[in-house]
């Protein structure tokens, strides 16, 4: 028989199945917080390398779709009105509109997605937890590359040369690290639930 841990769809029922609205909202800030805070992992540019990618897929898989999504959204609408997008990039509007402005505007998509991944157990084994990051990062690349492209005006050449070619080998390291933490966040949540007997 499943445990009420394994039945929870998203580590954040697993680990706080009843919470309220004030515990939603402190969660999605600190998801924002945890996007911001890899943000500042950057060097590099016009689109920097930065440690955002791994926050975003993580934040998303561990909160689920509506909480995930919203704490991406809240990043970026903190962005316009503070420095939390990476160093290089500045803040404002005019981030958004700037080469690295894609990347950025995929981050509610990508949280909402990776968490309904996760809402449908995607994040419990390895294999399927690559999925699920791999698929999340496939969504950064489809708004980031046009963008860039159409703002720096790019051929695809170039513009794979900004924005994809020196992401990939961080990316992919990021994108196992996410997979593999994941599935052992669960045991943990799984072993404490059984030693505390709930």
């Amino acid at each position: 028989m499943a445990t009420q841990t394994s039945a929870a769809p998203t580590l954040r029922l697993a680990l706080l199945p009843r919470t309220g609205l004030l515990t939603d909202a402190l969660l999605v800030a600190g998801g924002a917080g945890l996007i911001a805070a890899s943000a500042q992992i950057s060097f590099g540019g016009p689109v920097p390398i930065t440690g955002q990618t791994f926050a975003v897929l993580l934040v998303g898989a561990s909160l689920g779709t509506v909480r995930g999504g919203a704490a991406g959204l809240l990043y970026v609408l903190a962005g316009l009105l503070f420095p939390v997008y990476a160093p290089h990039t500045g803040y404002g509007f005019a981030t958004i509109t700037s080469a690295s402005g894609g990347y950025l505007v995929s981050y509610p998509f990508v949280t909402a997605l990776t968490g309904f991944l996760a809402e449908h157990r995607w994040d419990r084994k390895f294999s399927s937890a690559i999925g699920a990051m791999l698929t999340g990062n496939v969504v950064i690349y489809l708004f980031g590359l046009p963008w860039l492209a159409v703002v720096l005006n790019t051929n695809l050449q170039k513009t794979l040369e900004l924005g994809l070619y020196k992401f990939i080998p961080g990316d992919t390291l990021k994108l196992y690290l996410a997979a593999a933490a994941l599935p052992g966040a669960w045991r943990l949540a799984e072993a404490a639930k059984r030693r505390t007997g709930r």
